[in-house]
């Protein structure tokens, strides 16, 4: 009898376990994956914090979040169907995502193109995506500065005695990259150490973005480059004026339409989740598309979200791109050249041509087929 009793209760402790398991089955099947996304600060990622304002309103596009906590969780919606909750990870630089790449802390990232770039060289397992922007990268100096122009300040660096301290937030960030690639061209005496006094140019790294003008009102450097909206900050509060916009650097044309920001990916999630990724890719290009055609409306949104001056952010010179064209490729050969002279890198891409490597750096696949192509 007790046999009996025994039996009986393992049969319906292994029914329970058999409906438990199908019931936890169903419920995986049906949970959609959780995207975290790494993004600063800046305008030059305004696409990302317009579709997260827009939400809703975006509906009519086919993609559009749903708010869960304002600029830190959302859903990802494709044609009515949730598709992704979506994460916001607030990043200080491309170095700094590019670190959390590799960590696994986050799955997409907004970054300048040339932070994604030194990390799959240095063997982070991610690709590119998809740009995000171009232009709004400028020389700033203090308000009183009587610098204007590249002549300007070529003519103020041969008047200096000691190197002219020049600060930039990140080592691999795009300013960085377009002003250094441009001091190499122009031949140009640059340096990092202190003590090497023969330079005409010390290039400071301040860490962080929020660091650029505190560092100008502090004299800590005589000038830095940097990413929208900082460059207008800082001479809509009247601590600096823009001197030079990095676009305008010789020679003439070179640096027209560069490269800054992109969408980059973390392979194995991306592999494994790809519907969502290309519907997320969806809404960016279509938020990008939308800022494109409603600037003061999406400087009024950077203005709330990242808590500047809205004459400020209406002043950002920047374009959204939401597709890689002929010519963001033709430049982004360039920078690839200027990072293999300049020593940049140190593993996979390392005295190679982008042509050679460009199944290495890009997937485009994702943001083909969210734009239909």
């Amino acid at each position: 009898m007790k046999k009996a009793i025994n039996l009986c209760l393992l049969l319906v402790i292994g029914a329970c376990l058999i409906v438990a398991g199908c019931g936890q089955t169903a419920s995986t099947n049906n949970q959609v994956p959780t995207i975290k996304v790494g993004y600063t600060f800046v305008d030059h990622h305004a696409s990302l914090m317009v579709a997260a304002k827009k939400g809703e309103a975006f509906q009519s596009s086919g993609t559009y979040l749903k708010p869960v906590v304002d600029k830190e969780k959302y859903e990802l919606y494709s044609d009515g169907k949730k598709v992704a909750n979506i994460e916001l990870i607030v990043t200080k630089s491309g170095a700094e995502a590019a670190s959390l790449f590799a960590q696994k802390h986050i799955d997409l990232s907004l970054l300048s193109v040339t932070a994604g770039m030194s990390a799959i060289d240095s063997g982070t397992p991610i690709k590119i995506l998809s740009p995000l922007q171009t232009e709004g990268l400028a020389l700033v100096f203090p308000k009183d500065s009587a610098v204007s122009g590249w002549d300007g300040f070529s003519k103020y660096l041969n008047e200096q005695r000691e190197p002219v301290k020049i600060g930039y937030h990140s080592p691999t960030s795009a300013p960085l990259m377009v002003f250094e690639g441009a001091l190499k061209q122009n031949k140009i005496p640059y340096t990092r150490n202190p003590n090497e006094l023969n330079a005409k140019i010390l290039l400071v790294d301040l860490k962080d973005t929020p660091n650029l003008i505190p560092a100008l009102t502090s004299k800590q450097v005589d000038g830095w480059v940097g990413p929208s909206p900082h460059p207008q900050v800082a001479e809509k509060t009247g601590v600096g004026r823009i001197v030079l916009d990095l676009r305008d650097l010789p020679p003439q044309g070179a640096w027209h339409d560069a490269p800054c920001c992109a969408i980059a990916g973390r392979t194995e999630f991306i592999a494994a989740n790809q519907d969502a990724v290309v519907k997320f890719l969806k809404l960016i290009a279509y938020a990008g598309d939308y800022a494109n055609k409603n600037h003061d409306e999406y400087a009024d949104i950077v203005a709330q979200w990242i808590g500047i001056p809205a004459d400020a952010a209406k002043a950002s010179t920047i374009v959204f791109l939401t597709y890689p064209s002929d010519t963001w490729i033709k430049n982004l050969s360039v920078y690839q050249e200027l990072m293999n002279s300049m020593n940049k890198y140190k593993g996979a891409l390392k005295d190679k041509p982008l042509n050679e490597v460009k199944d290495l750096i890009f997937d485009f696949s994702y943001i083909q087929k969210a734009k239909g192509k």
